[in-house]
């Protein structure tokens, strides 16, 4: 079997329900109806991903968000933006179901919600026809109109969570939102860990991602988050809270995002090269002290596309030259194993086999 990967973080129904994109179809015939509509590219940036390209680029699992921006957002002018927790819901649900809604019409996918969906997916791989397993996060709980709801949603697929999304939610304070956690957050806590999910720190504010580390018992991780050493903001971490989320197992997810790769970058800027993707993964390793807690959670099409991606990436299927790099870098095959595959299936395996 070639060297497979994962991405742990892609808006895909976002991309699909929001943007208005059929992730069925090549990325080249998404930009071409785009250049023609001018819809998703003027919100989103030039398309960079669909299932055509995820399976081309040999990635084997993807972290699929269920997103569903609040009104106050910069996505407001889309459809299935909330106004209230009800709103939200409906529009989570309606994220949840187009996941399922892909596989029945016969797309190569499969929900890990098992052990046993995910070592099929892998298994897949060594055949003519490999499968794209999604693993379910849901980025901002609003959706989840109580803690208590939550058994729902689980039962339904839903893997991983993450309280809130930069405009901060009714459960926690975003990056764009400070502050803690709520005592409803809390709570969503404790029922989280009555189902091991996965807590995902990304767009916490900071004072909330200490408190959940510390009350929070199950797998955590933050799926998509820069060192804050690149760029000074409190969308990323310090490194006191990469080293806390390695003490406890736990993966960081790096964007090749230019604005979060650059202090100072703005969409225009010459792309940065893809090298500068490698040094924020050689930032985590040297900080933690191993290449076992850091990977990829890409981000792409969540709101940037191909202008703001490193120059080397025409698509997600690229992701696959930051083997090469880590390999120039010193890197030996087990630890660039680790970084594109190896340590998000440790944290997958971890929250699957309470399933």
């Amino acid at each position: 079997m070639s060297r497979i990967l994962v991405d742990a973080h892609l808006d895909l129904a976002y991309s699909a329900l929001i943007v208005g994109r059929d992730l069925r179809s090549p990325v080249e015939d998404i930009r071409a109806r785009e250049r023609v509509t001018l819809s998703g590219s003027l919100d989103n940036g030039t398309c960079l991903v669909s299932i055509p390209e995820l399976l081309k680029g040999n990635i084997a699992i993807a972290f699929g968000s269920i997103f569903v921006p609040p009104s106050v957002s910069p996505e407001a002018s889309l459809s299935m933006v909330y106004h209230d927790a009800e709103e939200a819901h409906t529009y989570g649900v309606a994220q949840l179901d187009y996941y399922r809604r892909l596989i029945d019409d016969g797309a190569p996918l499969c929900l890990l919600q098992t052990l046993k969906d995910l070592e099929m997916v892998l298994a897949s791989w060594e055949t003519s026809q490999p499968r794209l397993g999604v693993f379910v996060v849901m980025e901002g709980a609003e959706p989840i109109k109580q803690p208590d709801d939550l058994g729902w949603w689980a039962e339904r697929g839903l893997r991983g969570l993450g309280l809130s999304w930069s405009a901060g939610t009714s459960y926690a304070g975003g990056n764009a939102a400070p502050g803690p956690l709520t005592d409803k957050g809390r709570r969503l806590l404790r029922r989280m860990a009555d189902y091991n999910l996965l807590l995902d720190l990304s767009h916490l504010w900071p004072d909330a991602v200490y408190e959940a580390l510390d009350c929070y018992p199950g797998p955590v991780a933050a799926s998509h988050a820069n060192p804050r050493a690149f760029v000074d903001s409190p969308r990323l971490l310090s490194d006191d809270l990469l080293k806390r989320i390695a003490s406890r197992d736990g993966v960081v997810g790096i964007i090749p995002f230019n604005q979060m790769l650059e202090q100072g970058w703005k969409k225009g800027d010459p792309r940065l090269p893809l090298q500068r993707v490698v040094e924020a993964i050689d930032y985590v390793c040297q900080c933690v002290g191993s290449a076992d807690y850091v990977g990829l959670g890409s981000d792409f099409d969540g709101g940037f596309g191909l202008a703001s991606v490193p120059e080397e990436i025409n698509t997600v299927a690229d992701l696959v030259k930051i083997a090469d790099l880590l390999g120039e870098r010193g890197y030996c095959e087990a630890d660039i194993d680790a970084i594109l595959s190896c340590n998000w299936l440790r944290i997958l395996r971890r929250v699957l086999e309470a399933f």
